[in-house]
């Protein structure tokens, strides 16, 4: 919701649980930077993906390289942060 509206928006996912572009899995926690990008950690994709304003998919910003414990990859990720860089910040189990 939009302050002062009565009505939301999906802006993330909204296409049913899964694992394509426009979907996620047990989503956990959502962070909005100041282009209003809307960032996820997709808990169950082990994943975090990334919304910029208007899109109709989402970017894999970390993750996506199956569940585990490399560099590349996440198992069951939690929160996120972005800082005004841009570095993405994953609290990961």
């Amino acid at each position: 919701y939009r302050r002062g509206e009565s009505q939301g928006i999906v802006v993330a996912g909204g296409n049913g649980s899964g694992n394509r572009l426009d979907q996620l899995s047990n989503p956990q926690y959502v962070f909005v930077d100041r282009d209003h990008s809307v960032y996820v950690s997709d808990w169950g994709n082990h994943r975090v993906m990334k919304w910029v304003e208007g899109a109709k998919q989402g970017i894999v910003v970390a993750g996506d390289q199956g569940q585990g414990h490399g560099l590349t990859q996440l198992s069951h990720p939690w929160g996120v942060v972005v800082d005004q860089l841009g570095t993405v910040y994953v609290a990961d189990a």
